[in-house]
């Protein structure tokens, strides 16, 4: 699910910080507020989003929609609030994924200037790529020793390619997917849904 930025921006890992999901909370509440029921649900994704684990400090949150033809009211209204949207427009396809492309669709919004960084990613329900980031995280929630690896992993990545998003990125995609085949054991076993 990587997302590439500007190669000058340094990747930091940092440990967990407790103050995230309030963060992601204060953040969060705008949103709702601008999108109203364009938004089906917003969600704190990513690794900020699981207790203990170190992450880059960026709040990434998914906004999902009921349909792709909301696409453009939802970027009106995220303007309102100062995000810009940027030209990434579809997430990584794992391995044995659906191919169709709309499984992969999204839009990509950066912050507001005075807003602390935030990854703003809007996807459409039911699709692969909106259920992806809700199962890696919910997976990695019950799984400390999966949680640890992977933490494991990005401070060895960000050691390593501290200014090469796409290094990082190209590291990462393939060890999420990884993780993403036994979450998908885990949420049969387990009777997961998002």
């Amino acid at each position: 699910m990587g997302l590439r930025r500007r190669s000058s921006d340094k990747i930091t890992i940092v440990p967990y910080n407790p103050a995230w999901p309030a963060q992601f909370e204060q953040i969060a509440a705008p949103l709702a507020a601008a999108l109203g029921a364009l938004a089906i649900r917003i969600d704190h994704i990513g690794s900020t989003a699981v207790p203990g684990l170190a992450a880059k400090d960026r709040i990434d949150i998914q906004v999902t929609l009921g349909r792709a033809e909301d696409f453009a009211a939802a970027g009106k209204a995220l303007q309102t609030l100062g995000y810009t949207q940027a030209e990434h427009t579809c997430d990584h396809v794992p391995p044995g994924g659906p191919t169709a492309p709309e499984e992969w669709e999204k839009r990509f919004f950066r912050p507001p200037a005075n807003q602390r960084p935030t990854n703003l990613h809007v996807r459409v329900a039911g699709r692969a790529n909106q259920r992806y980031p809700l199962l890696f995280r919910d997976y990695l929630r019950s799984n400390d020793a999966a949680a640890r690896a992977y933490a494991n992993l990005k401070y060895s990545l960000a050691q390593y390619h501290p200014a090469d998003i796409e290094a990082y990125c190209d590291i990462k995609d393939p060890a999420c997917d990884l993780i993403a085949i036994a979450a998908e054991d885990w949420a049969e076993k387990t009777g997961w849904q998002q």
